[in-house]
């Protein structure tokens, strides 16, 4: 018989108008919206920042404080240059993939509201096949069907708009999500889900429990930086995406194996405090949840080095949910790992000790 299911039509339908919404890096305050008000029932109550991190909090005169985080933001573009003849020219805001851009519809958004452009391309019938171009950031471009620039502005198109994907969550086969934006909203509803269960299964923690949705990770994990200060942790568990390297063109000898469906990845790096990762090991090994592990070099990449190497040091690990082709439009992760990484995360606390600083010295 298998395993009854731990998302529910309430949290799917969550998880569906979360992705939905656009929450490019520096504008991830309706996504925030969103996700506080799924969150209002399971927590005691919020932190916000100016930035637009957004934290639930349970217990909060508690002094010993662990974090569980994920980040709110997605890649997008700005609006850089507009032509004479009314073409839009891009920057990216985060690490938007200019390869995938041509013929790709987008959001452009404005103080008048959403206005749709495409990024063209020359079409094949046209190209020089013999020293044929690739899409760089330089010569993708979007075309609003405007004759000149002054048309463009007309709309209310100025240099600084920020262009999001508008592609929308779906599922293929009944396990895998797709959508943009998994990276990593993910993350933030799985957190959000670990609230519901503990609330549920009516869970007495004896710690502060903060449940972090930061902002501004995708350009150098600037919202973790700035609320780890607010908080003050004393333990961090971060949720982020990793490759699954089972895909064309991957070579694992670099990157590792890591694959969807196998379960949640358990980080090895130096910001990753031992003795709180070995805990978590130990949450999945005693429930049985299947895991896989990574080693990284030097610095995680992830909103765990922010925490780890704050306030003086805060024992902080990483478990990552494999996706496949990440910051592209189709991103896809499948919903056993998306389950197991919220069992796992779940379990962990269960293990933490008020005032266990995970100490080598002890």
């Amino acid at each position: 018989m298998a395993e009854k299911s731990i998302l529910t039509k309430k949290s799917l339908s969550f998880l569906e108008n979360y992705l939905n919404n656009a929450s490019p890096t520096g504008y991830e305050w309706s996504g925030q919206n969103l996700w506080m008000e799924y969150l209002k029932p399971y927590v005691d109550t919020f932190i916000t920042d100016t930035y637009g991190s957004a934290v639930g909090v349970i217990n909060p005169d508690a002094k010993f404080k662990v974090v569980i985080e994920g980040h709110a933001d997605e890649i997008s573009w700005y609006v850089n240059y507009i032509s004479d003849n009314g073409l839009i020219y891009v920057i990216r805001n985060g690490g938007s993939d200019h390869q995938i851009a041509p013929s790709k519809i987008v959001d452009i958004h404005t103080k008048k509201g959403i206005l749709k452009g495409v990024f063209g391309w020359p079409a094949i019938h046209t190209r020089n096949k013999s020293k044929e171009e690739a899409p760089k950031p330089e010569n993708i471009f979007i075309d609003v069907g405007c004759a000149n620039k002054e048309e463009v502005e007309k709309l209310g198109i100025h240099v600084g708009c920020v262009i999001t994907y508008p592609d929308t969550f779906h599922i293929l086969n009944d396990n895998k999500f797709v959508c943009r934006a998994l990276d990593n909203r993910m993350g933030g509803f799985m957190i959000a889900e670990v609230a519901r269960l503990l609330h549920e299964n009516k869970k007495k923690l004896d710690f502060g429990l903060y449940i972090t949705n930061s902002v501004q990770e995708e350009i150098g994990l600037r919202g973790a930086q700035m609320i780890t200060e607010t908080i003050k942790p004393n333990v961090a568990i971060v949720t982020d995406v990793t490759h699954d390297t089972t895909t064309p063109m991957i070579d694992m000898k670099k990157q590792g194996h890591a694959e969807i469906g196998k379960g949640p990845v358990i980080a090895y790096a130096p910001a990753v405090q031992q003795k709180l990762r070995d805990l978590i090991i130990d949450a999945a090994e005693d429930n049985k949840i299947p895991f896989q592990r990574a080693a990284l070099s030097r610095a995680t990449g992830t909103d765990t080095d922010a925490f780890a190497y704050s306030n003086g040091g805060v024992a902080s690990a990483l478990i990552s949910l494999p996706l496949r082709y990440m910051h592209t439009t189709v991103e896809m992760v499948h919903r056993d790992d998306v389950e197991n990484v919220i069992k796992l995360i779940y379990n962990s606390l269960l293990e933490i000790k008020n005032g266990d600083t995970f100490s080598y010295f002890e």
